[in-house]
């Protein structure tokens, strides 16, 4: 096996193109401005006004998601194609669809919960210079 330098990004990034999303950070605390989703039952919030990608996250306690996943915080990757990046991966539970033209899947590496979401073409947010280059074309 070979080890990473310290100014080499993990292969997750460097060999396999997934892309920073967020870091999700369960709690037991109520946050402002939470928002419900009651098919997963989970308060979550900071998400769209974190400037990190910092999400707070909230479980009812009859909240089907995984265990792990509501006591360990993860990081999120954005993937272009789920399926492929599920290969040979453990699996915490169910692929869901938190939200319209998203899919998720939580993985699990070396005890950390590692979420891959892949959303429709459409919808993949881009960097402000390409919206402008689509938008005056």
């Amino acid at each position: 096996m070979q080890h990473r330098q310290d100014h080499e990004p993990p292969s997750a990034i460097a060999q396999k193109g997934w892309r920073y999303h967020h870091l999700g950070i369960p709690t037991t605390t109520p946050r402002p401005h939470e928002t419900y989703l009651a098919h997963l039952k989970i308060h979550v919030s900071g998400f769209d006004t974190s400037p990190y990608g910092v999400e707070w996250m909230r479980f009812e306690p009859d909240c089907p998601i995984s265990e792990l996943v509501r006591t360990v915080p993860h990081i999120a990757f954005e993937v272009d194609d789920l399926e492929e990046a599920l290969v040979g991966q453990t699996l915490l539970g169910e692929v869901s669809s938190p939200s319209e033209g998203l899919r998720v899947a939580m993985i699990l590496d070396n005890g950390t919960p590692i979420e891959l979401m892949e959303f429709e073409k459409a919808k993949r947010w881009q960097p402000q210079a390409e919206q402008t280059k689509r938008s005056e074309t």
